[in-house]
């Protein structure tokens, strides 16, 4: 964990204008600074940026936070992420308090990201030379300029490649970032010979590790980097840094199964798509793309294992399904693998099967009911139990909700008892407000008060104890009140507010904040 105190003095040391105009163009208007909204499509600008507040905020899409949350929504970092890209910009060190027990977590090194980055140059330069690496490439339709856009390389049928590139071919970072491997003989040889290299870059830009895949038919077809201080193939996905443009104005991202496939659907065109690294995909994937794009199309091959894959997608995204939110699933003939099929059928129709690709809603249904006969007693009983623990792990209320109405129906039982069955709670009904409330309302003594705290977080600790009211901005009042209490140390107002992201309290702190820019 990051301590509190580090988050407020990275904030201190920001400014969010600067932080936002390194991805997007501002321009003033009157105490603030505008722009069209990084995160929604728009043509007159909504997305508002305070100076004096440190904040954003867009009236058009919602979305509202520090120069944190633009970080983390903008590339699509986790907490820890942003807050480590943020703190190198200002020359900041990020201190780790102890970790929870098994987290992988790493300082890493400046060199490490320099090694790599010397390797990727001296793969490209291999690729240059090799006709045969060349050759491979052609004949699966790519061109030169896709093969640059994605620092495609070519390391040479040799034992000892990088000491051409290093000339300490001994120094440990090598062994560090997994482009060696010491024998038992102590005896050091690279990972990667003979192989097309396909470099995998960070959001920022930077290489991480590698994939590498044979041109003949050796084993294994592909060859990935080890896990290192840089790379976590469960957290990171290929071709993500140069998709985030695409996925961003298409808000939609297509998540494939290999290094060609993303290769060569850039090459037509379809420059959304990225791929696992040798591993299903996880809740850290999903929640990533989900930060990113509003719709997640999942693209696997019809056979048993890219039907395993699909499901095992499905599994890790329940948790993280958001209202407002699409994942879909797409199966190709079990003939294809998107390179074969965008190949063979062109950009159109590849991109006409991923728009009628099947919801998760219709994907899950047709699985649990699979091999059911519901028109026994004993059919309808095998659903009931086969949903349970997927819609139990749902969410978001709207999907989960409906699943749950379908399954109900499906198994011939009312919605009340299959939630009972469950044991979960039902939807609360919203009353009708009372005249008494609406009177209330009509003097938001909650919103100032809240307002007034965010501006000026020093009040906090005058505030009197004692009452208690009803309603969103109350109850995010009395959090406030309750963090600013049991701070050790006077928190500024950009630290207030990032506190409170992702919190059920986030909407009401929004809000407020928007009606002071």
């Amino acid at each position: 964990m990051i301590p509190k105190s580090f988050i407020q003095d990275l904030l201190n040391r920001l400014d969010i204008v600067d932080v936002v105009e390194r991805y997007v163009p501002l321009k003033k208007a009157g105490a603030n600074f505008v722009a069209c909204c990084p995160f929604h499509n728009e043509k007159s600008p909504s997305f508002t940026v305070s100076q004096t507040k440190q904040f954003y905020h867009c009236f058009g899409c919602g979305v509202h936070g520090t120069a944190i949350g633009f970080v983390m929504e903008h590339l699509g970092l986790g907490f820890v992420e942003a807050v480590e890209e943020l703190a190198q910009s200002v020359g900041m060190d990020v201190p780790h308090e102890h970790a929870a027990a098994g987290e992988f977590r790493h300082k890493v090194a400046p060199d490490l990201y320099e090694v790599m980055q010397v390797a990727a140059r001296y793969y490209c330069g291999q690729l240059k030379l090799s006709r045969r690496a060349i050759d491979y490439l052609e004949h699966r339709g790519l061109s030169g300029a896709i093969a640059a856009k994605f620092g495609i390389g070519y390391a040479p049928d040799a034992w000892q490649n990088l000491a051409a590139a290093f000339p300490d071919y001994r120094h440990s970072a090598l062994e560090e970032t997994g482009l060696v491997i010491n024998g038992d003989d102590d005896k050091r040889y690279d990972r990667f010979r003979d192989r097309i290299m396909f470099p995998i870059i960070n959001v920022r830009g930077q290489v991480i590790g590698f994939g590498g895949r044979v041109l003949d038919k050796g084993e294994p077809k592909y060859l990935n980097s080890p896990e290192t201080p840089l790379f976590e193939k469960g957290r990171e996905l290929y071709g993500l840094f140069q998709a985030q443009k695409s996925i961003r104005g298409g808000q939609r991202v297509l998540v494939v199964e290999g290094y060609m496939d993303v290769v060569a659907l850039a090459q037509h065109g379809v420059e959304y798509a990225v791929a696992t690294l040798g591993t299903a995909t996880t809740s850290h994937h999903i929640q990533k793309l989900l930060r990113l794009a509003e719709q997640i199309v999942f693209c696997f091959d019809g056979d048993k294992a890219g039907q395993k894959a699909a499901w095992r997608a499905l599994e890790n995204a329940l948790p993280y399904l958001q209202d407002g939110k699409r994942i879909n699933f797409l199966f190709l003939p079990t003939e294809h693998d998107p390179d074969s099929f965008v190949r063979e059928f062109g950009k159109a129709v590849f991109e006409q099967r991923v728009a009628e690709a099947m919801p998760l809603s219709g994907y899950l249904l047709r699985e649990i009911c699979g091999g059911l006969d519901l028109r026994t007693q004993e059919g309808r009983n095998q659903l009931i139990q086969r949903a349970k623990p997927l819609l139990s792990a749902i969410a978001s209320p709207v999907a989960g909700l409906l699943l749950r109405k379908e399954v109900a129906t499906l198994s011939g039982v009312s919605q009340a008892e299959l939630e009972a069955l469950y044991e979960i709670a039902p939807l609360a009904r919203t009353p009708r407000p009372s005249l008494k409330k609406a009177a209330r309302a009509a003097f938001p003594v909650h919103r100032l008060l809240l307002q007034c705290l965010l501006a000026h977080p020093e009040s906090g600790r005058a505030m009197p104890d004692g009452w208690r009211e009803d309603g969103d901005d109350a109850e995010a009042v009395m959090a406030v009140l309750a963090v600013l209490r049991e701070a050790d140390f006077a928190i500024t107002s950009p630290a207030l507010a990032q506190t409170f992201q992702g919190t059920i309290h986030a909407r009401a702190i929004a809000a407020a904040q928007a009606e002071m820019l």
